[in-house]
């Protein structure tokens, strides 16, 4: 893999900083954090500097692409300590900044930042964005029916037409993969090929897909103008969804391949090998027979009861196919209410103990699952409304049901992720309940509550952050504060988190203390590394992936390990460049053997296109 070199960033040399625009006087000790995506121009625009002495009143200019000024100021408050090197983060309001063209900040003495730019139409930043996103799944296509595109993408895992079933397997510990014995097979051959793989790797689950099917079906619906790009991947990944569910017998298949090897040594899995996907239909070495013809799993026995997270997210996606599909052809849109309806149908409801959601549980370990069936019967009776059903009226009872057990027994903790929809759901659910004030004022209420716990966390923030970043999953927790500002705002007509909900935005984009870009393609200082089989074996850019983003430090106290055979380093260095950034506990690091940060996943991505939608 050729060295990756850093685009649009400062480069310090013999006493001189090189940025656009040619040489300006020599800057040390900080950098100036935008939004390297850009900013409308009437929008407001929050750039921070990150210093290590007090920068608060100091002067800063905007330069245009030809070095001219345009703008001159203060820098602002002080808005916290970053880490014990950077003491001092400040403010830079950049909200006179209307004309467009392509700037820098510059604060002289400490920093100047990367381009960025101003558009008059700041929704067109948005939506070339989500187009990147929506490439993302484009580019994650399994079976037959892949573009080529940037990848030099193949068709791959062809035996998928054919696959067994198997028995839930055993695993060596609640903590691994690792299974124990050899797999039993209780049933098969069914035709699972399609879909998308699930991340850097090429496993598919039926809990990732009918989530990220939610979001990019009430994309299509909820954008300003129909998208063509949108609509058509969803049909991509529904026409695979709707394999995963077998109508006769009533059973819900839920993953097609395995994750590593058996203990004994008999078999490997998928996370075993390295490789380029298309290579799994020519393996042939005994030990490589679950690569080669992957093991489908089920949620439960044909016709039993079906796990209830499962069962809500998956008739959610139908349902929502279902809404956008009436628009042009009713008898498709019918067809997909029916099957929601079933599966809804199946969910457990009573005893419902662990849910689930992968095999192990402790890939994707799930607890809440009434804001599923909230989501599920909501986006039922909205189908049902658009295509005159008579059923509408049962649906927004059920979800009204759930709606009030989730806020009984779920609500407080979280917000919009892979693991709470409960934001989409009482958004859709007011939508179908308009007339009921009480209820209406009940979930209003809850979603007020689940972005004060995103400003909450944003005031204590330099940065202004929402999320939780030395956690798992701060990239995508951050576009759902962001996408539930704009539900928020479209059911309530209440403006107050609009701010917000941009500043969530500004630090997905490179307004935060690494200054990076968390999605592939998008910046000057985008992610160069991510933990992904493909782009790193091919040494090509994977765009539109949404990585994991920074996480816990204390994940990498052990190192980064040697990585696997088949991987390209990357960096060719080794070396971590935001190293100096690590701070308040969390870490980022750009490095494909760094999954813990830099791996893209179908669900970043999907909830990503949503937030970006207008």
């Amino acid at each position: 893999m050729k060295a990756l070199r850093r685009v649009g960033s400062v480069v310090v040399a013999a006493g001189l900083v090189v940025g656009l625009g040619g040489p300006v006087e020599a800057v040390t000790g900080g950098a100036v954090r935008v939004n390297q995506l850009g900013y409308g121009a009437f929008d407001g625009k929050s750039a921070y500097v990150l210093s290590q002495g007090a920068v608060t009143g100091k002067s800063f200019r905007v330069v245009d692409s030809r070095g001219r000024s345009v703008l001159s100021g203060r820098v602002g408050a002080e808005l916290g300590e970053w880490n014990a090197k950077y003491k001092h983060v400040s403010a830079v309001d950049l909200s006179r900044l209307w004309v467009p063209g392509t700037y820098r900040v510059e604060v002289p003495g400490v920093a100047s930042s990367p381009e960025f730019v101003v558009r008059a139409d700041g929704d067109g930043l948005a939506t070339s964005a989500k187009d990147k996103a929506v490439n993302f799944f484009t580019e994650q296509r399994d079976g037959t029916d892949v573009v080529p595109g940037s990848l030099d993408r193949k068709p791959s895992h062809l035996t998928d037409l054919a696959a067994q079933v198997y028995e839930t397997p055993t695993f060596v510990n609640p903590d691994t993969d690792q299974t124990v014995g050899e797999l039993q097979r209780v049933g098969g051959p069914v035709d699972v090929e399609g879909g998308w793989y699930d991340a850097g790797d090429y496993l598919k689950f039926t809990h990732i897909a009918a989530y990220s099917e939610s979001l990019l079906w009430a994309s299509a619906r909820d954008a300003r103008r129909p998208d063509r790009k949108v609509t058509n991947e969803a049909r991509h990944g529904l026409k695979w969804l709707d394999k995963m569910w077998d109508e006769k017998s009533k059973t819900l298949y839920i993953q097609v391949g395995v994750g590593t090897g058996n203990a004994e040594g008999t078999f490997i899995g998928d996370h075993d090998i390295w490789r380029l996907p298309e290579a799994d239909d020519h393996l042939t070495d005994p030990s490589e027979r679950h690569l080669r013809n992957r093991p489908v799993f089920r949620a439960a026995a044909p016709g039993e009861p079906i796990s209830p997270n499962l069962a809500g997210r998956t008739a959610a996606a139908f349902a929502l196919a279902a809404q956008v599909e009436a628009r042009t052809d009713r008898k498709l849109a019918r067809k997909h209410l029916e099957t929601a309806a079933q599966i809804f149908a199946q969910a457990k409801t009573t005893n419902v103990g662990q849910l689930v959601t992968s095999l192990p549980f402790a890939f994707y370990p799930e607890s809440a699952w009434r804001d599923d069936l909230e989501l599920g019967a909501a986006e039922l009776a909205l189908a049902a409304q658009r295509l005159g059903d008579p059923r509408a009226a049962g649906w927004v009872r059920q979800a009204s049901y759930w709606a009030g057990q989730y806020l009984e027994h779920e609500a407080g903790g979280d917000t919009l992720n892979l693991y709470d929809v409960s934001a989409l759901a009482h958004a859709d659910l007011i939508r179908a309940a308009r007339s009921d004030r009480a209820l209406v004022a009940q979930l209003s209420a809850d979603l007020r509550a689940q972005l004060a716990i995103g400003t909450a966390r944003a005031a204590q923030d330099p940065f202004r952050a929402g999320a939780q970043y030395d956690n798992f999953d701060a990239v995508p927790h951050t576009f759902g504060l962001a996408a539930t500002a704009r539900l928020y705002r479209q059911v309530t007509g209440d403006r107050q988190y609009d701010t917000f909900g941009a500043q969530q935005l500004d630090w997905a984009f490179g307004a935060n203390a690494w200054g990076v870009s968390f999605m592939v393609g998008v910046g000057s200082n985008a992610g160069r590394c991510p933990h992904h089989q493909i782009g790193n074996i091919l040494g090509r850019q994977v765009v539109g992936a949404v990585v994991n983003g920074p996480n816990s430090a204390a994940l990498f106290e052990d190192g980064l390990g040697d990585g696997m055979d088949g991987m390209n380093p990357c960096p060719a260095n080794g070396i971590d460049q935001y190293e100096e950034f690590t701070g308040r506990g969390s870490r980022y690091v750009d490095d494909v053997r760094s999954w813990q940060a830099s791996e893209p996943a179908d669900d970043f991505a999907a909830i990503a296109v949503y937030a970006l939608t207008r």
